[in-house]
């Protein structure tokens, strides 16, 4: 009688882990829904479609009868209703607030099953964290576009998406029976390299956000040079990464100078290139390791999503900034940033022994230098 109480009372567990998880992997999309949102709404310049917040014009829609714009215009008479431009930036708010009753449920569901297990402070974190970035979605709206608030809340979003992929792998892992791990000893060296990977997938992260917020993507309308040079000689660096500028009353369109708009654009080039070449490097030495196992298709993974990113990017040069192509390419992003979380987890799943990390260190710090 026990014993079949016991087993209920795990399978019960098991059940709400599962159930967890579901909705943890449901709130991820909806965060990389609200990443292309946010992207097609910059994008079409509709980031001031509604000169308050979280309303529109003081409506919980975008008005549209005669008699609301007429309401509205008296409201805000410095910007008058434009509904092609208000319904995108209200479709991004609504896919924001889905997003937070989202996490505000797990974070209770996680409370109130606390001591059952689940986890509880990432949850809570993710909860604090969204409380966060509605605010930074206000002083988008408040403070006119400012580029340091642009980016800061661009980054909040991949940080979002970020948090709610770990709950879901972790609470994924709860229920894996030890033969469902990739299981390969001595893979612990390529640890420290696939971390500053994944900083230079952040830092390329900030530099596309920052290369957004100032409107800096069509600086350079050719490849593989910019405006005729490889390396132009008036890039203003100084002010086009100058983070404690001060700009208004409105940066719609922006208001940086074309050679800070350069020195931005070229960076961003840059960095593509030296995260392209890092990961060639880092990707193929674990290939030859990992080819013959279970965590090949992670490690193909980011192969095929950072080659997909590259190619974006490349498009959406030669093609002048296409609508769809360059919101993919935010959402790329937010992929390869995932696929790279997601090898580090599959790293720290397997098995390891001390003499093997110190002899597998000493092989991968040869191979680099190498």
């Amino acid at each position: 009688m026990i014993q079949t109480q016991t087993t209920r009372l795990s399978l019960s567990i098991a059940d709400r882990a599962r159930i967890m998880e579901r909705w943890s992997l449901f709130a991820a999309l909806l965060a990389v829904v609200g990443i292309m949102l946010g992207a097609w709404t910059r994008l079409v310049d509709a980031g001031l479609g509604c000169p308050d917040w979280p309303g529109c014009y003081g409506f919980l829609s975008v008005p549209q009868s005669s008699e609301s714009i007429a309401v509205a215009n008296a409201r805000f008479p410095e910007t008058p209703v434009d509904v092609a431009k208000g319904w995108p930036e209200m479709i991004h708010r609504y896919a924001a607030g889905t997003l937070g009753l989202v996490v505000f449920g797990l974070a209770a569901f996680a409370v109130r099953h606390r001591r059952e297990g689940l986890p509880v402070k990432l949850p809570l974190f993710i909860a604090g964290f969204i409380v966060l970035q509605g605010a930074f979605g206000m002083w988008t709206v408040t403070l006119k576009l400012w580029p340091q608030v642009v980016a800061l809340h661009l980054l909040g979003g991949f940080t979002t998406l970020s948090a709610l992929t770990l709950l879901t792998l972790r609470l994924r892992a709860r229920h894996k029976t030890p033969s469902e791990r990739n299981s390969m000893p001595g893979l612990s060296h390529f640890r420290p390299w696939l971390y500053g990977g994944l900083g230079l997938v952040i830092l390329q992260i900030a530099l596309g956000a920052w290369t957004a917020s100032n409107y800096a993507a069509v600086a350079c309308p050719e490849l593989p040079t910019c405006q005729g040079e490889w390396w132009p000689a008036d890039m203003d660096f100084q002010h086009g990464f100058d983070i404690t500028q001060h700009v208004g009353p409105n940066y719609l369109g922006g208001q940086l100078t074309a050679d800070g708009r350069v020195a931005i654009h070229v960076t961003h080039r840059l960095g593509a290139l030296i995260l392209l070449g890092y990961f060639t490097v880092l990707l193929g030495l674990m290939w030859r390791r990992v080819r013959q196992t279970g965590m090949a298709r992670h490690v193909q993974l980011v192969v095929l999503v950072l080659a997909a990113q590259i190619t974006l990017g490349i498009i959406n040069v030669a093609f002048h900034i296409p609508l769809s192509v360059a919101v993919a390419h935010n959402a790329m992003g937010a992929g390869l940033l995932l696929s790279v979380i997601n090898l580090l987890w599959r790293l720290h799943e397997q098995p390891q022994t001390h003499a093997a990390n110190s002899q597998n260190t000493t092989t991968i710090n040869r191979e680099v230098t190498a």
